[in-house]
């Protein structure tokens, strides 16, 4: 069956869907591809007159300087995915955490934050694995391939997904549409490659497999992770408001290239001189400069001077004092992005970082919610049988400190009666560590209550250690 463009399928339908929610990943894409080209430095080459383009073009590849980037990099590698907890738990789900490892989530999960921090919104898609039902499979999803859609009024309730990308094998364009209902699968030729106007969709159908095919999680399985969502239900890129400023800053560095090229030496200039000809009545190079030549005129007519190079200092005021506004837009910390630290003590650094510290926190939360969701969907595709309504993300705590600080303010914690479990959390033990321990102190208190105090300085050596150590001692 085709889906011609013309057609007007039935609202609510998984073509209608299909051609809505393609027509707004394409508008999506325009704004992602800007962001990515700024985070990755390739930022639209400086102006400069049209004319002077072609002859300059080496200079104005040159004069690009990526700040941006290092502020989605700042934001991004604070924000760390620790853990999941459940209910009124007072430590990790191992069970989560579990799911979460086997599909590399503990690695995939620093793509997703870094793209969402980047463009704005990154993608997780669930579903049940066919070879081992305990273990769904999740997959990180880019955010020019993937859009949600979600019910009128509601920013949490989703009501319909696609996902779309390009075979290949076979250079066809895929997409899939996730309903309540069912997943349904469409192709097209892909309309870059010579085919005009809007793809042309007809089903795909897999051998051994119905249309659609099944959905056994009842509920859309693609979640949206937002970062900087607004009310009207947008998502914006960390760097969307300040790509003037590296503009600007990259204006600035083509001038002072420039500056540097042609007029940051001295010129000199003479006069009452006559210069010398060829036989052919061409001019002659009278003087050639160099560290090792003497200029030598006998006409005390001639008079000789220079002008003074253009001070390159101003163009490298200007770019510092744009940085400086990036970093105060942005709180990240002007000696991430200037690399100057000197003479600074731990209270200053932390001082200078609260800015960042606390937008970082502020982003967890919403980045948290689409965390939380994929979370309860692959537990409910595992069939787990506990109460989901409540769960939590585990954060990496996103201050920078020495270790003697935070051990100094983690005993000062612990005579306040803060568990130990906390405590290990807060000094940036892993879940999976913050068990290991915990199952080593319950056994270390096992074997104090069997009447062994001696466990309390550590296990015992072996046996037959201890008896060849007592025959050296003899000896």
């Amino acid at each position: 069956m085709l889906v011609a463009p013309s057609q007007k399928p039935e609202i609510g339908s998984a073509e209608w869907w299909l051609s809505r929610l393609w027509d707004e990943l394409k508008r999506r894409r325009e704004y992602a591809d800007c962001m990515r080209l700024y985070y990755s430095g390739d930022h639209p080459l400086p102006m400069i007159q049209e004319k002077a383009r072609p002859a300059f073009q080496r200079l104005l590849k040159q004069s690009r300087s990526n700040y941006t980037g290092l502020v989605v990099d700042a934001t991004a590698e604070r924000i760390q995915v620790d853990g999941f907890r459940l209910g009124d738990e007072d430590m990790g789900d191992q069970e989560a955490w579990r799911i979460w490892q086997a599909s590399a989530m503990d690695a995939d999960s620093d793509l997703l934050i870094t793209e969402a921090v980047k463009v704005g919104r990154s993608f997780a898609l669930v579903a049940p694995n066919p070879d081992d039902a305990s273990t769904p499979i999740i997959t990180a999803e880019d955010s020019t391939q993937a859009i949600v859609a979600y019910e009128p009024g509601s920013r949490r309730r989703r009501a319909a997904g696609l996902k779309t990308w390009l075979d290949d094998w076979t250079g066809l364009l895929m997409a899939t549409v996730y309903l309540p209902d069912g997943l349904y699968k469409f192709q097209a030729p892909n309309p870059q490659k010579g085919l005009k106007g809007e793809p042309r969709w007809e089903k795909r159908e897999a051998a051994g497999e119905e249309w659609p095919a099944a959905n056994p999680l009842g509920e859309v399985p693609l979640v949206e992770i937002q970062n900087r969502p607004d009310l009207l239900g947008e998502a914006h890129s960390e760097i969307e408001d300040v790509l003037d400023v590296q503009d600007r800053i990259n204006k600035t560095l083509i001038d002072r290239m420039m500056a540097q090229e042609f007029s940051a030496f001295r010129q000199r200039w003479m006069t009452g001189y006559e210069v010398p000809t060829d036989d052919n009545g061409q001019p002659v190079e009278p003087f050639k400069a160099a560290v090792d030549r003497l200029w030598i005129i006998e006409d005390e007519n001639v008079n000789i001077g220079e002008f003074s190079a253009t001070d390159l200092g101003p163009y490298l005021d200007s770019i510092e004092a744009d940085v400086q506004h990036l970093a105060a837009r942005t709180r990240t910390p002007a000696q991430y992005l200037l690399g100057k630290l000197s003479n600074v003590n731990g209270e200053t650094l932390k001082a200078t970082e609260s800015g960042l510290v606390a937008k970082v926190r502020q982003r967890c939360r919403p980045l948290g919610e689409g965390l939380e969701e994929i979370v309860r969907l692959y537990l409910k595709a595992a069939s787990d049988g506990r109460n989901l309504s409540k769960i939590e993300v585990i954060w990496h705590n996103p201050e920078f400190r020495t270790e003697g600080e935070l051990v100094d303010a983690l005993v000062k914690m612990s005579t306040l009666g803060v568990p130990h479990e906390a405590l290990w959390e807060r000094w940036g033990a892993s879940q999976t560590e913050i068990a290991q321990w915990r199952e080593l102190r319950e056994q270390q208190a096992a074997r104090i209550l069997g009447g062994d105090p001696a466990s309390l300085y550590g296990p015992k050596p072996d046996a037959g250690l201890t008896e060849a150590a007592a025959d050296g001692n003899a000896d």
